[in-house]
């Protein structure tokens, strides 16, 4: 698996909202933005009751609390896990084979925690 392979993918969603804004350029459409007050008042009533939601699916007492605290360190644990993998990797000197897929297993790791977020900001 070559570097490109797992890069590519990830700049899918980048291309998609290029091509999607390029096309909104060029046809002077506003995209998917409400047309009146009322469907922004509809538009932000959802997203409230969406994000009620979510809130209640997170830490509202239905579980013990170690079962919350080890769900919450879930991405800690793995991001650590996989550095110290890594680090193991390229100190012990192990087959570069090995090396490079775990190289690409972190990348992904990385990217899983941070891209998205970025991705996110630079799109405002």
């Amino acid at each position: 698996m070559t570097g490109l392979e797992v890069v590519l993918p990830s700049l899918i969603p980048v291309a998609v909202d290029g091509i999607r804004g390029l096309i909104n350029k060029l046809t002077g459409g506003a995209g998917a933005k409400p047309s009146n007050p009322d469907d922004v008042v509809k538009l932000m009533e959802a997203e409230t009751k969406r994000l009620q939601a979510l809130a209640a699916l997170e830490g509202n007492g239905q579980t013990y609390k170690w079962v919350e605290a080890v769900r919450k360190l879930q991405r800690p644990f793995y991001g650590l896990a996989s550095l110290a993998l890594y680090m193991w990797a390229i100190g012990s000197q192990a087959d570069p084979a090995v090396t490079t897929e775990i190289s690409q297993w972190v990348q992904m790791f990385g990217f899983y925690l941070f891209g998205d977020r970025t991705y996110m900001y630079l799109k405002k």
